[in-house]
């Protein structure tokens, strides 16, 4: 019995003298963000202790503790010291029962959405080389990304946009709060910088009522979440084939209740082809100032200049033999653009009380662009200037939860366009463009305001009702400041005003199987160019596109291992906009004909493999579409019937995803895309076309402050010869043949590191 007793005395002073003081901080790896709530275990005494808002947690261990959260993977770290702990958690991907979705407007769990809701987290946006945005977008169904050069894009959703002859227009976006469509309807989302963002969403169809209703959908570019608790910093560089170099720093600092973030990125590329040099460099600013409880204060603001060349599109002889060459015009002219790009928004949050709160975004931009072309030299200037305000509610309506939001937007933008003659043929060759005369000098104000309502109203524990309500109305002044032939083209305009209502329901067969529905109406306003005859003068004549949606789908989640979703939708649009082109690049729009936008989206995701140490998840989404023209008749040319020109048939992705606690990683994607109509009359289609590629990395840490990453991706690891974009309906003039086609880029490849300190 003595002995009993002194052994348990001895074990209980080793005991004493074996614990340690540890404290620490958790952050999720991919967005370097405090994760609070997360479980702190002592494995010896079986304490526990649990992260607060801030991601802090002290606690008194004596060999192991495990570190735990639903949603990421358990860690397990050995203590034998007292020691100040910085610990990172890698995230399960499965994991999106709950997604929040919309918080910028009403926040819903992902699953309980009425529409078709798609959101690509850090993970996915980091699968690829952090450069292009194109592969990130082609993964989504019902959404393709067109990809001439860098600076060549065009967005679709559900074939909308794919008729727009240069750059994405019928889609809203914004980065934030910030909108940033321009008043023509057209955004440049891919000049911001990805680093920058801690999640897209997607909101496919003209069913977001808070966002402005676009026929598309929108796009919402969220930013990087900068609620650091201490002074941090990010430094990484990338290489790749065709000259390609990309530089990120940003270093972000917080001062008891004030955040703040500063990137600075820089891109380069030598380019695939013939006079296709890319060269960005991106400032952008991100804070958050919490002045009390009730009010806080967001600025977000991002600054870009690019330079970069511009190849054209290629006829079909020059695409399959010499695909490396720019169109001779644009090559003999050096045509480039060169803009300057800012953006600047402050967002202030009031909250009343717990049920009620108001959000007011201010917010401008600057954009000049110069751009000489074979055909002239053009100059743009465009400021925006805008107001978004918004109260949110949430209440009980006959004792059911009713959450809503009503408010509006205000939008000004004054636009100037000046063309000169380019006489770069009268000038030795190697020159480039020269300005010669004057042509046009037009000045124009657009300015619209959007009115909305939308509530989320919950019937029964299982049914949940969306309703919504937008207004629009869109007015612009022209002033043309050079008469040619005595031809003034000055005048103000409007459209009249567009109501589009939306109704969607949500309802939940059990825990892991959602149904949803929805009907909406959404419009798109033309775009200067495509109020303007040939001669200069508006065309009093031209119509916003208007359209209906119709869709039902599910979303559904089994075994912790397997979630997907599947969408069936109708769009049917009228008073199609047309663009009809007369010499060589010289277009006018007019409202033509109706078309049917039927398709079917799905996904799946299935955890092959779920282990503590690592996790390999296997996906496949396929978007199959079937979108043509119900009714079109273009002068003496009847194209009802035919296919939507610029739309593939169907767009196929599948793929793997592995992760682990180790630190090692690799995804591999194979997509296939099905054919594309070229023009209007279903004559020329692109090829059939199967794209691979791949990445491999490690992730690890140096001490408690210092974490890398290091990767090596492979593009088009079949290299595989295709066309990444179309010109819709060229005409070739004199003997020259249409130039349809942009090529892709063959075998590429790159690689980088990453390194971020936290203090």
């Amino acid at each position: 019995m003595k002995n009993t007793l002194l052994l348990l005395f001895l074990f209980t002073i080793h005991y004493g003298f074996s614990q340690f003081n540890v404290t620490g901080i958790v952050y999720d790896n991919l967005t370097n963000t405090p994760i609070e709530n997360v479980k702190v275990l002592d494995t010896t005494s079986g304490s526990k202790v649990v992260t607060d808002k801030n991601g802090f947690f002290t606690t008194v261990a004596s060999g192991t503790i495990v570190v735990s959260k639903e949603g990421y993977f358990t860690k397990e770290i050995e203590i034998s010291k007292s020691i100040d702990l910085t610990i990172v958690l890698d995230k399960k991907v499965t994991k999106l029962e709950e997604v929040v979705i919309n918080d910028i407007a009403i926040p819903i769990k992902h699953k309980e959405s009425t529409e078709a809701v798609s959101v690509l987290s850090s993970h996915e946006i980091n699968r690829g080389n952090l450069l292009e945005l194109h592969p990130i977008l082609n993964r989504v169904p019902g959404v393709f990304m067109q990809n001439g050069t860098l600076n060549t894009n065009r967005i679709s959703i559900r074939g909308i946009g794919a008729r727009n002859l240069f750059g994405t227009a019928n889609i809203r976006a914004y980065f934030g709060d910030i909108p940033i469509t321009d008043g023509n309807g057209e955004s440049s989302i891919e000049d911001l910088e990805l680093g920058a963002l801690s999640s897209i969403e997607i909101h496919k169809g003209p069913s977001s009522s808070s966002y402005g209703v676009g026929l598309g959908g929108t796009i919402l570019l969220k930013p990087e979440n900068i609620h650091e608790q201490k002074t941090a910093g990010t430094f990484s560089s990338s290489f790749g084939s065709y000259g390609l170099r990309r530089v990120l720093a940003k270093a972000s600092l917080k001062k008891e209740k004030n955040h703040v973030t500063l990137l600075y990125g820089n891109t380069h590329s030598d380019g695939y082809r013939d006079n296709n040099k890319y060269d960005r460099n991106i400032i952008t600013l991100m804070s958050v100032i919490n002045s009390d409880e009730k009010n806080s204060f967001a600025v977000l603001g991002s600054y870009v200049n690019l330079k970069a060349g511009i190849p054209s599109s290629l006829s079909q002889v020059a695409f399959e033999n010499t695909p490396r060459q720019a169109a001779f015009t644009w090559g003999r002219s050096q045509a480039f653009e060169d803009v300057d790009y800012v953006i600047l928004g402050i967002t202030w949050k009031h909250k009343y009380h717990p049920k009620l709160e108001q959000h007011t975004s201010v917010f401008g931009s600057l954009r000049n662009n110069h751009e000489p072309r074979p055909f002239n030299i053009q100059k743009e200037k465009s400021n925006t200037l805008g107001i978004r305000s918004r109260v949110l509610g949430n209440h009980l309506l006959a004792k059911k939860q009713l959450n809503w939001a009503i408010g509006g937007e205000l939008f000004y933008e004054t636009y100037n366009q000046r063309t000169f003659e380019n006489l770069y043929e009268d000038f030795p060759v190697g020159t480039g463009s020269i300005r010669g005369a004057r042509l046009s000098d037009l000045d124009e104000k657009r300015y619209y305001y959007n009115l909305f309502t939308e509530a989320n109203y919950t019937i029964t524990k299982k049914l949940k009702l969306n309703i919504g309500i937008h207004l629009n109305q869109t007015f612009f002044d022209i002033e043309d400041s050079f008469l040619s032939d005595g031809e003034n083209n000055s005048g103000s305009f409007d459209f009249d005003p567009i109501l589009s209502p939306k109704l969607g329901i949500n309802y939940m067969l059990n825990p892991h199987f959602f149904l949803f529905g929805n009907i909406a109406h959404g419009f798109s306003t033309p775009t200067t160019a495509e109020t303007l005859l040939p001669d200069g003068l508006f065309n009093p004549d031209i119509k916003p596109e208007i359209g209906w949606n119709y869709e039902i789908g599910s979303r559904f989640w089994f075994l912790e291992r397997l979630h997907g979703s599947l969408s069936i939708y109708t769009l049917r649009i009228e008073d199609l906009l047309v663009s009809r082109r007369t010499v060589e690049d010289n277009f006018f729009a007019i409202n033509a004909g109706k078309t049917i936008h039927n398709g079917i989206e799905a996904e799946i995701n299935y955890s092959l493999i779920r282990k503590m140490s690592h996790q390999l998840n296997f996906f496949i989404n396929t978007s199959i579409n079937d979108y043509n023209f119900d009714e079109f008749i273009d002068i003496d040319n009847n194209f009802s019937g035919n296919d939507l020109t610029g739309v593939p048939s169907e767009v196929i992705n599948l793929g793997l995803d592995l992760t682990s606690t180790k630190g090692f990683y690799g995804n591999l994607n194979f997509q296939t895309v099905g054919k594309i109509p070229a023009n209007d009359a279903n004559t020329i289609y692109s090829n059939r076309y199967e794209l691979l590629h791949g990445k491999i990395g490690y992730k690890s840490s140096i001490g408690n402050h210092w974490n890398y990453n290091v990767s090596l991706g492979v593009n088009n690891i079949l290299d595989t010869k295709y066309a990444s974009q179309l010109q819709i309906n060229a005409r070739g003039f004199g003997d020259n043949a249409p130039r349809y086609f942009y090529p892709g880029l063959p075998f590429n490849m790159y690689g980088g590191i990453n390194i971020n300190y936290r203090l």
